[in-house]
């Protein structure tokens, strides 16, 4: 039955991305970029949606993009299976990180004053940051520039409203009144603008 396999694969795509994506939510969007790429889930420029979404609501990211990934990949046979997907990519992506807390836990009291361990997570840190940078720069990319973009068009494919919106923004969460603002006033007048762009 074709949706045990898609069940199937989701669970493993995401035990992957919640076994290899240390350093948090953030660390799975080079995975899902890839994801994206082999399956037909969902496209990269939903993937920019989807951690707009996942940013402004509760919970975590990872998680968040997981639950919504396989909605996706679910709701192709019915609601049902969408709820089941998103059910399965969620476990999956949770999954690695709760057998290897057990065990870390098991062991740490051990090993938390070993030299070695604490180089090897303090070397982990700037692979970390380098693959939260490269994705972040991926993601404005795809906000700035159009579809199709090269680096000889690039004036051709700017896409204004995004980097209008951006600095404006940037602007107005230095004025010291404004400042003191929610963040939530923020990322509300954010969506706003952005449904306003996209009309």
């Amino acid at each position: 039955m074709i949706i045990l396999k898609t069940l199937g694969i989701l669970f493993y795509e995401f035990f992957k991305i919640g076994l290899f994506a240390i350093g948090g939510g953030l660390a799975t969007i080079p995975f899902l970029k890839n994801l994206a790429a082999i399956r037909p889930w969902f496209t990269s420029s939903m993937l920019s949606d989807m951690i707009a979404v996942s940013e402004s609501t509760p919970g975590p990211v990872g998680v968040n993009m997981a639950t919504y990934s396989g909605f996706m990949a679910g709701h192709q046979f019915g609601l049902f299976w969408g709820i089941v997907g998103a059910i399965v990519a969620t476990f999956g992506l949770v999954t690695p990180s709760v057998i290897i807390i057990y065990f870390v836990s098991k062991a740490y009291r051990r090993f938390k004053e070993n030299p070695l361990v604490n180089n090897a997570f303090y070397a982990v840190r700037p692979a970390v940051c380098g693959m939260i940078a490269t994705v972040g720069m991926s993601i404005i990319a795809s906000a700035v520039l159009k579809e199709g973009y090269t680096v000889r068009e690039f004036y051709k494919y700017l896409n204004l409203e995004p980097l209008v919106l951006f600095v404006v923004l940037l602007l107005l969460m230095n004025v010291p009144k404004i400042k003191k603002l929610h963040p939530v006033v923020f990322i509300v007048l954010a969506g706003i603008c952005g449904a306003v762009f996209s009309m």
